[in-house]
Formats: C-alpha cells, structure tokens, sequence
C-alpha cells in the first residue's frame, strides 16, 4: 500500500514539473504584459430599465442573458451590470412582472464594455 501511495505521489509531482515547463516553454521570451494581452478580455454591459410611458426607473426588473444562468436584477434606480462576458453575440432578455412581453435587445458586444437604455411597457 505505501509503495502504490508512493508511486502516485511521484507521479504527479514529475506531471505537474513538465506542465510547468511546457508552459514556460511556450511563452518564452514573452514579457508578462504579451501573456496577458493574448487572453481574451472580459467585457460588461450595463445600462438602465425605465417604464416607457413616465420614463421612471423599473427597479426589481430580471435581466438575463438567453441560453445561460446569468441573471441579474436592477437596482432602486433602474439599473443593471452583467460583467466578465467574452466577446460576442448575445440575447439580452428583460422582463417584469405586469409589463407586456419581455423585451429582447440583440447585442453584438466587442472588445469595450456597451451601454443601454430598456423601456419597457406596462400591460395596463
């Protein structure tokens, strides 16, 4: 039993040494900054919810990302933040409770964070 612990114990110690080195293999001769820039950066979007007709602020309003668990609700003022998303095409989906249908925005989100104002309308 104490060699198999043993063995094991050798094993991923030698692993993760060649890991370490593959890596700094890979990224020789490149300063830190040239690292971190190859990494896609994370953007956000954020932007206010207001009620269409007296432009008051929707606090409370679910904001979602379509196809995903990120979620997020506005705040007292009506506003919203969705952070460390990747680059990309995304369905942003606004609803509350007694407005009409769920607002649908599609955003094509690039390399900057982006704004944007939702109104939406009350079923009464």
């Amino acid at each position: 039993m104490k060699k198999t612990l043993l063995t094991l114990f050798i094993v991923s110690v030698l692993t993760s040494a060649f890991a370490v080195n593959n890596d700094r293999a890979a990224n020789k001769g490149k300063t830190t900054e040239a690292i971190v820039a190859t990494a896609p950066a994370a953007v956000s979007i954020s932007g206010k919810v207001i009620d269409l007709a007296s432009g008051e602020a929707l606090a409370g309003v679910e904001v979602t990302i379509e196809g995903s668990t990120t979620k997020v609700h506005t705040d007292f003022d009506g506003n919203f933040k969705i952070e460390n998303l990747q680059p990309g095409a995304y369905n942003l989906i606004a609803s509350y409770i007694s407005y009409n249908k769920s607002f649908v925005e599609k955003l094509e989100v690039g390399k900057s964070n982006q704004a944007l104002n939702i109104k939406l309308q009350s079923a009464n």
